[in-house]
């Protein structure tokens, strides 16, 4: 399986921190060693890198850990190849561009011969995570219109989460750069920080942050991983079938299906 990381503040903060946790799990503490990737939305751009390398060892997420890229909300992710080749094209997050918005999709689990809808969105690589992401773009696109609200907008994607949940592991990130989803079929967990801040522990690299040093009594971080990434923070632990819309920090919506 592969590993999720998220973000969404209220704002522009960089993910220095949680990132190089993660990013020990890549080759070192943890075996997701098939490749890694990064997407940081800045307005209506995107900042991306990604690398098929392990991320314990890429120069390239080194870089990735010392660069303050700042950032509202970011979806991060470290593979374990289950279904496709080791390569670049395989890497997560991946993006697509609808309704004049950067989309960006990140998927731990899997699901044995998935086949989607097929009308505009098409895989460029070969995992079943990629096809998910084009179905559900492909779903978003034919059912829904560019000025569609929040409550359409989530129950649609609850509908499809529940229905590829039905079907093998799907826990994922996405968003269009206004809000976060997020939706968990085995494994999910958040944490928010805001004032007072305190101090944290990574659980897979001796760095240890004080926040109140980093922030300002009116930040809102929120943080969403696969697994919790400090020692030392109380983690909000998500229930399978558990789905939340974030949006600058702060948990818009929420709600479970039943798996």
């Amino acid at each position: 399986m592969c590993e999720l990381l998220g973000m969404s503040a209220n704002t522009p903060t960089d993910l220095c921190f949680s990132f190089t946790g993660l990013t020990q799990r890549g080759g070192n503490t943890g075996p997701h060693s098939d490749g890694w990737g990064v997407a940081f939305f800045e307005g209506k751009g995107i900042r991306s890198f990604h690398d098929s390398a392990a991320s314990s060892a890429s120069k390239i997420a080194n870089l990735v850990q010392t660069l303050p890229i700042k950032s509202q909300t970011a979806i991060c992710h470290i593979r374990q190849a289950n279904v496709g080749n080791i390569c670049l094209a395989n890497t997560h997050p991946f993006v697509r561009e609808l309704w004049g918005k950067n989309w960006v999709f990140a998927h731990n689990g899997q699901i044995e011969n998935f086949s989607g809808l097929k009308t505009i969105f098409e895989p460029i690589g070969d995992t079943d995570s990629e096809a998910i992401f084009c179905d559900v773009m492909n779903h978003i696109r034919t059912t829904l219109t560019r000025d569609a609200n929040l409550e359409q907008f989530t129950a649609l994607l609850t509908q499809l989460a529940n229905q590829y949940a039905s079907k093998g592991v799907f826990n994922c990130l996405l968003s269009n750069g206004d809000w976060l989803f997020t939706f968990c079929s085995t494994k999910l967990a958040s944490i928010t920080r805001r004032a007072p801040f305190g101090d944290a522990q990574l659980k897979d690299a001796d760095v240890t942050v004080d926040f109140a040093g980093e922030t300002t009594p009116n930040d809102v971080v929120s943080i969403i991983a696969t697994e919790p990434l400090t020692t030392d923070e109380d983690w909000k632990i998500y229930e399978k079938g558990e789905w939340k819309l974030w949006q600058l920090g702060e948990v818009i919506k929420h709600g479970k299906v039943d798996l």
